[in-house]
């Protein structure tokens, strides 16, 4: 049976939780600096993974999900800048991908970036997301 990390790290009393750290790393990895991320999103992100993967999110999912919402965070110019064209494209397959798929884990992060205010102007521009 696998445990199941705590997202508060036992309430903030032993430092930042295992996923939490994983996450960050992830946006470090896309060259989104996890300050400028607020805990609230972090957490959310990290619930939202919880419930797609319950036994526990493979340590891989954090850069695809730190590749998404890296995406929509910066746009799609400064994005490609710092990850390259082929992440810059897979990110745009997925966002893509989602929009037309109604309520799948990508579509989450996408209209969770839209609903919290994150999400770059041209991805709106774009895409369209709206969180109707």
């Amino acid at each position: 049976m696998t445990k199941r990390r705590s997202s508060l790290g036992f309430l903030g009393m032993f430092g930042r939780s295992g996923d939490l750290r994983e996450l960050d790393a992830a946006l470090r990895g896309v060259d989104l600096h996890p300050a400028l991320v607020p805990e609230a999103v972090k957490l959310t992100i990290v619930n939202l993974m919880k419930d797609h993967w319950p036994d526990e999110p493979p340590s891989q999912a954090y850069s695809s999900v730190a590749q998404l919402f890296g995406y929509c965070v910066a746009g799609p110019d400064a994005f490609e800048r710092a990850n390259g064209h082929e992440h810059r494209l897979d990110a745009e397959r997925r966002i893509e991908a989602a929009l037309g798929a109604g309520d799948s884990f990508d579509a989450q992060i996408v209209l969770m970036t839209l609903h919290v205010k994150l999400i770059s102007a041209e991805v709106v521009e774009r895409y369209g997301p709206s969180s109707d």
